[in-house]
């Protein structure tokens, strides 16, 4: 068999790369072990001296495996491992080269893609089929990853990102799908390794450019708050809005350089608009999920508070719906404390996933904003009009603020307020606006606000802003 497993008696080949052993007399390769000796092999195949070959390097890995783990228990899933292992190694005439838990590497040699996509079709057809252990059958998805090589690097850890880029693509399609790492990937991984790269500059010589969504309320006729918005000038890409860089910031480490940036930048707004004497409700920053799981972001944003001396309710703080999933019982007692210090708590995207409803009842957040989403489908889908008005009523009868954000046309517009959705935000109201302009027109009602908006309206559609 070719899963490949490295105890003390393990003797090198030929080319300096681990025999194969049997599976079945131990674990096989795990944890760092397992991953050097698939980046020895990468960097083999890699080499141009001794990888002269072209070929498709392959990443596989079992959804829900802990699961089936957990109900079936673990020799019944050796056994299947060992089924699995044994049917990729006859359907590719490769060894299969087990990674980290239940990831597996397959190295295929002169093969084009045309033929390891045709051979990754038929493997997950097998894999829609059940396996049977001991006369017991489960299902086992797969995600499948693939990347040419040489043709996009000859480093053995950018192919092992590469495969990983491919992997997760996979994943976010569902079960039993695969990816292949092409020129768009490329692209899009050099694209994100500028950004990263530009970041830490644009942090430290304030290249961050500020700007403000504001929210217009209905019922008191006035732009009462807004959101902190954030985007970069990169050479050769062009702007950059957070909603692309934040994540990159995530997987970078970068991310509590900016976000604490953003979060100053914001408290010195809200001083200043409380000097000159601006009536609104509140400024809202949104939070990266990471950042906002950080033990000690709570103090940051006591001395935020503190140092500009924030009175409660001025401040908003912005998460994602998926911080409750990444750590649900730091997230919750996160939410409480910053409660607990005055700071109003939005919940985003509010009515996209079943947490946020289901949940909505144990969350100490004050308003909620609703998914873009369903004001985009206003005008093409009858079952929005609906589901707005349900989620605005239950809004209401909980006693919470809703934001709609993404409002362009008056359809939208007559909708909302037929649903009663007091706080609206998009471009019908205004453009994101520089923090001046935004003094200019918080506390003011829409028609006098109105040769402001225009004038900045303009300057966006003449490429200015």
């Amino acid at each position: 068999m070719g899963w490949f497993q490295k105890d003390k008696n393990e003797k090198n080949g030929a080319d300096g790369t681990a025999a194969a052993v049997s599976p079945l007399g131990g674990s096989g390769i795990q944890g760092e072990d397992g991953n050097s000796l698939c980046r020895s092999r990468l960097h083999q195949l890699l080499n141009p001296e001794t990888g002269t070959a072209r070929g498709v390097a392959m990443k596989l890995h079992l959804e829900h495996f802990k699961r089936l783990n957990e109900i079936l228990g673990y020799d019944y899933c050796q056994e299947l491992l060992a089924q699995i292992i044994s049917y990729l190694e006859q359907e590719t005439g490769c060894p299969v080269y087990r990674s980290i838990g239940v990831e597996f590497f397959i190295f295929l040699t002169d093969t084009s893609v045309s033929q390891a996509t045709e051979l990754v079709e038929d493997i997950l057809a097998h894999f829609d089929h059940v396996w049977t252990v001991n006369g017991t059958d489960c299902f086992c998805p797969v995600q499948i990853g693939l990347c040419p090589y040489p043709t996009y690097t000859d480093s053995a850890d950018e192919m092992m990102k590469f495969l990983d880029m491919a992997l997760s693509a996979a994943a976010e399609a569902g079960p039993n799908q695969y990816e292949l790492y092409d020129s768009q990937m490329q692209a899009d991984f050099l694209r994100r390794q500028a950004i990263a790269k530009h970041l830490q500059q644009a942090i430290e010589k304030q290249e961050i450019e500020v700007r403000y969504r504001p929210t217009y309320n209905v019922e008191t006729k006035k732009f009462s708050r807004a959101e902190y918005y954030m985007r970069i000038f990169i050479p050769g890409l062009g702007l950059v809005g957070a909603s692309e860089f934040l994540p990159i910031a995530e997987d970078s480490g970068q991310v509590r350089a900016v976000e604490y940036y953003a979060l100053d930048r914001a408290g010195a707004c809200i001083r200043r608009l409380l000097d000159e004497g601006k009536e609104f409700d509140s400024i809202a920053l949104p939070v990266s999920s990471v950042l906002f799981l950080q033990e000690d972001f709570t103090e940051h944003i006591a001395k935020l508070m503190e140092t500009y001396q924030i009175p409660e309710g001025k401040l908003a703080v912005e998460v994602q719906e998926d911080v409750f999933t990444m750590g649900h019982l730091n997230a919750y007692s996160t939410l409480e404390s910053l409660a607990d210090m005055g700071v109003e708590l939005i919940l985003n995207n509010f009515g996209s996933g079943l947490s946020s409803i289901s949940g909505i009842l144990n969350l100490s957040v004050h308003t909620l904003k609703m998914d873009r989403m369903f004001i985009w489908q206003l005008e093409t889908n009858p079952k929005a009009a609906p589901v707005i008005k349900g989620l605005v009523h239950m809004a209401k009868e909980l006693g919470l603020n809703i934001i709609a954000e993404g409002v362009e046309t008056a359809g939208q517009l007559a909708v909302l307020e037929d649903a009663g959705c007091t706080f609206q935000q998009g471009f019908y109201y205004a453009p994101t606006l520089e923090e001046d302009t935004l003094a200019e027109i918080l506390g003011m009602d829409l028609e006098t606000s109105l040769p402001v908006i225009e004038r900045e309206k303009q300057k966006m559609k003449q490429g200015r802003i």
